[in-house]
């Protein structure tokens, strides 16, 4: 296929990015009018993929779309020794069959951003796993402590005296020999992940390669505004979310969130983000409004614009006017059980500890009656509504 001018290329590769290093090198990269070989590291050891992960994920898509052969690089022998980015201590290590096992989880989940017939999955462990001590020896000797300890997060735990890992340096140093593997031209992360793209540069020098162009993409901060996207925080909008849910957590968000979600969360061009800023100036615009545009948006990217109107139509008669959903599961009772192990089976929640936390917070409904007893259980022959949070429903029968 036929690339579009540079100007052009580059006026979609740095929409929603932090930096390009160096920008010069880059627009150099794509006046040579071929196909870039562009890079992006997953961490398997965190495969629930949620809409911050889908920021740099996009970016990558971006690329595909113009044209540039795209490479998702499975971490899965980096995995074993744990990404230290933003870390303020050593992560746990997992195994090449854990590693592999949650891979297959991030690239099903992926799929719904990538063209996964344009795209080019390797595992790192065929050519790190090939090395021998010598050969670690002599990466190792590229680096010293101290151009590592210009790590913030190192520098952090060593003033904190928390422990650092001789083989926590070697992250780095292995995610940067991925980039002389495949000879990437351009290599994508967030912005955590600066030094380490860094590093490939460098590496790539060393062995004779013309260096790989940078570009990061910001973390984009989760429902609650504050933390970044994340599972753990519960924060966070998944890319296996229903549409419902999608839309319900992203009307969650703060005010001062419209713009940015716009530009990360919904990859919206700059003609939509002209028409977006000019309605939040205008005070007579309510944001609620503006963010029901901004959640229909970022269902339509992940499934269609009619699954975007029925999501908002669910909103408004579950969330708005609080009423019951027609259509809704239904769970039989055959014995006794726990609240608790209802929702939990029914799939309202991940976890029964999730469940109990959830009733704590007065966040679960019996027929719109407040749930506050963990140990509260239905009978068989009961019929009655949960509601769990503002948008879960299931209809339980004996």
């Amino acid at each position: 296929m036929s690339l579009l001018p540079v100007k052009d290329q580059m006026e979609i590769i740095s929409r929603g990015v932090e930096e390009i290093i160096p920008e010069k090198e880059l627009v150099s990269k794509l006046e040579e009018n071929r196909s870039l070989t562009v890079k992006l590291g997953c961490d398997p050891s965190r495969p629930d993929l949620h809409v911050g992960h889908g920021v740099v994920l996009r970016k990558l898509r971006h690329f595909q779309d113009l044209g540039h052969h795209a490479v998702l690089v499975i971490g899965d022998f980096t995995a074993i020794i744990g990404d230290p980015s933003g870390q303020n201590k050593t992560r746990p290590q997992l195994t090449l069959e854990e590693a592999k096992s949650n891979a297959e989880s991030y690239v099903e989940q992926a799929k719904v951003i990538l063209d996964i017939a344009k795209l080019k999955i390797v595992y790192n462990s065929e050519w790190l796993n090939a090395m021998n001590f010598s050969d670690v020896i002599a990466l190792a000797s590229k680096y010293t402590v101290a151009r590592m300890m210009e790590r913030d997060d190192f520098t952090k735990r060593f003033e904190s005296e928390a422990p650092i890992s001789i083989h926590e340096f070697l992250y780095p140093l292995a995610q940067g020999m991925d980039s002389v593997h495949l000879e990437a031209d351009v290599e994508l992360g967030g912005t955590d992940q600066k030094f380490n793209l860094l590093v490939g540069r460098d590496l790539q020098e060393r062995h004779g390669q013309k260096a790989q162009a940078i570009i990061t993409t910001p973390l984009l901060e989760g429902t609650d505004g504050v933390e970044k996207m994340s599972k753990s925080y519960g924060n966070h909008i998944a890319l296996t979310d229903s549409p419902e849910d999608m839309y319900g957590k992203t009307m969650s968000i703060p005010d001062d969130m419209i713009e940015k979600y716009f530009v990360l969360a919904a990859d919206a061009d700059e003609s939509k983000m002209e028409s977006v800023r000019q309605q939040l100036a205008d005070d007579s615009n309510n944001p609620r409004d503006i963010k029901r545009d901004l959640a229909k948006h970022i269902v339509a990217l992940y499934y269609s614009a009619k699954d975007a109107a029925a999501a908002e139509e669910h909103f408004d008669k579950v969330v708005v006017n609080k009423d019951i959903p027609d259509d809704m599961e239904e769970y039989s009772l055959s014995a006794e059980e726990s609240v608790v192990d209802i929702i939990h089976s029914a799939g309202l929640v991940k976890s029964k500890g999730e469940g109990r936390r959830l009733i704590k917070q007065n966040a679960v409904k019996i027929d719109d009656k407040v749930c506050t007893d963990i140990q509260h259980t239905l009978k068989p022959g009961t019929s009655a509504v949960i509601k769990v949070g503002k948008r879960r429903f299931v209809r339980v029968t004996g």
